[in-house]
């Protein structure tokens, strides 16, 4: 035992509001794993909503575990000490369900280390009858689940709203035969069976085909919720170990309606949808009464048509805005003045590529006097710092639009430079440039990712370029980072063969070649036509013709027309 853990334990949870305890007896028991530390589980409002669902139940109970942080870990590995719930500290094996959330790929890596401080085997096929089920949910889940397909015996497809109760009611009654008790599962809409499905792939290494046993269906369906109003998505625990620890977070969206090429979740969160202005201010009330500032949440927060009353209800009932993106062809006077009211230092903004053919090509609909436009009001509103977001590598990039990207920086930088003189302060503009990963489920899953000696080449130029402009900084995520999450959000099955490897810290490319794989032939070759890619084993309700048809758009430089309800894509309208 370990009085040094235990304690960690107890004190965490004792400066948070909002946990709950169920007594354990006659529950189902659902062990909720956020596969990285408190402090980033803790900002994730889709995991904070599953805890609120499944507890709210009077039939279940459900406990959260976090990664360790590296110190905690060490002393996990010192003692033999076992990973334990923060709700009463109660190792994993003693659960019905184990339930990760997964946002994010690199997060997979995570995995190896969790199972083994559980005592658990990592893998599906390993385990036995007596070991409790995993279930693999979260954005991850629905974009991509194939890399860790082997790890769990289920996946759910889709929102937690409508995929939980169902998938409960064959759960909660549990079955001697787990074979049957998945096979019944497999029939719950948005929840994927893996082992139910056998892989074939063909001599160059990609898919050959997928035989599915029945009752699974071919194509897993994805689920959504069609009317926010009905959502409980909000901050329901309040800790001050997390990044928006000093905010009460509320859900306004879901969903894009934009269509930017390049975008997942522009994709898989469709169709957009949106609460009411009235749901949105309850919620409102209820943060407030924790915390002074509310973050509003969502893919497109700045496209929701009641924002402005929705910025202002909560500045009239003496609260803070905090807004996770803004929308830089809509942006207003007032809403710059809301945000700088509420304390706003920094406004991070996302033109995505610095010439219009990119930005053309991504879809992104904007063009220079847009952005500078909007740059402009943010300048004028006294914000003190501006954060832009850059892509590089994307499909047909050339060195001119480089020098495009280095143009607009100087025109933005000049904006702001003029501004922070009147105002006695200039502030700083950070580029956050990183590297373009074509993602699933989006029209640019055909391309390749741009190789690493050309992408460092790139970074190179653009940081010896900013260097020499005042007040302005450039940041880049690791390049080798960037192709490790291409890697892990483009594979298949194979991939969840290495990961024990790579978290030990092995070199992504000898483990590819020790393994039959050819790095590049997964990251950086454009895939044919009519190639099967691994994700499609999910619908996501949008038809292939239709990304594919999107790819040649944006090849072209063409933007997507509008449909006639107003969106940029047809692929589910029509």
């Amino acid at each position: 035992m370990s009085r040094q853990l235990i304690d960690k334990y107890r004190q965490r949870l004792n400066s948070e509001t909002g946990a709950i305890l169920h007594p354990w007896s006659d529950r189902y028991r659902i062990a909720l794993i956020y596969p990285n530390h408190y402090h980033q589980g803790m900002s994730n409002l889709g995991f904070q909503t599953v805890y609120h669902l499944l507890n709210q139940r009077a039939d279940c109970l459900c406990e959260r575990f976090f990664l360790p942080d590296k110190k905690d870990l060490l002393e996990h590995q010192r003692t033999g000490f076992p990973l334990l719930s923060l709700e009463s500290q109660r190792p994993l094996a003693d659960f019905d369900l184990i339930a990760f959330s997964i946002s994010f790929e690199n997060d997979y890596l995570h995995l190896p280390t969790i199972f083994s401080l559980a005592g658990l085997p990592l893998y599906a096929a390993q385990r036995s009858s007596a070991d409790p089920l995993v279930l693999f949910g979260g954005v991850c889940a629905f974009l991509n689940p194939e890399p860790i397909a082997e790890l769990v015996d289920l996946v759910a497809v889709g929102e937690a709203e409508p995929i939980l109760g169902p998938m409960l009611e064959l759960l909660i009654p549990g079955a001697t035969d787990r074979t049957k008790l998945l096979q019944s599962l497999a029939g719950v809409a948005g929840i994927y069976v893996p082992s139910l499905y056998t892989i074939n792939y063909q001599t160059d290494g990609t898919l050959e085909s997928v035989e599915v046993q029945r009752p699974a269906p071919k194509q897993v369906r994805r689920q959504f919720l069609a009317d926010l109003d009905e959502s409980a998505s909000r901050s329901y625990l309040q800790t001050r170990e997390t990044e928006f620890g000093d905010m009460a977070l509320a859900e306004v969206s879901r969903g894009c309606s934009r269509g930017c090429r390049f975008c997942a979740a522009g994709y898989i969160y469709l169709p957009p949808r949106e609460r009411s202005l009235n749901n949105l201010l309850e919620q409102v009330d209820l943060g407030l009464c924790q915390r002074q500032k509310i973050g509003l949440v969502g893919a497109a927060v700045a496209d929701h048509t009641q924002i402005e009353p929705l910025q202002q209800g909560i500045l009239e009932r003496g609260g803070k805005v905090s807004v996770s993106s803004l929308r830089l062809d809509a942006l207003t006077t007032e809403e710059v003045a809301g945000l700088h009211a509420s304390g706003l230092r920094t406004a991070a903004i996302a033109p995505e590529a610095g010439s219009q053919r990119l930005r053309d090509l991504i879809n992104k609909g904007l063009n220079e006097e847009q952005i500078l436009h909007a740059v402009q009001l943010l300048a004028d509103g006294d914000i003190l710092n501006l954060k832009l977001y850059f892509l590089i590598g994307l499909p047909t990039e050339t060195q001119d639009d480089l020098q495009e990207l280095l143009q607009l920086a100087e025109k933005i930088r000049l904006i702001w430079r003029e501004t922070g003189r009147q105002r006695g302060q200039l502030g700083t503009i950070t580029l956050s440039v990183n590297p373009f990963i074509p993602k699933p489920f989006t029209p640019l899953q055909w391309a390749g990712m741009e190789p690493e000696k050309s992408l460092k080449k790139k970074i190179r130029l653009l940081r010896s370029a900013i260097a020499r402009m005042p007040n302005t900084q450039l940041n880049s995520e690791s390049i080798r980072a960037a192709q490790l999450q291409a890697f892990l959000s483009r594979g298949d099955r194979r991939i969840g063969r290495l990961l024990p490897q790579l978290t030990a810290g092995g070199n992504l490319k000898q483990l590819c070649k020790k393994n039959g794989l050819d790095l590049d032939f997964c990251l950086s070759r454009e895939r044919t036509a009519d190639e099967l890619f691994p994700w499609e084993i999910i619908d996501q309700g949008i038809r292939r013709d239709y990304f594919r048809l999107e790819y040649q758009r944006a090849l072209q430089g063409t933007l997507t027309p509008r449909c006639v309800s107003g969106c940029r894509r047809c692929g589910v309208c029509g």
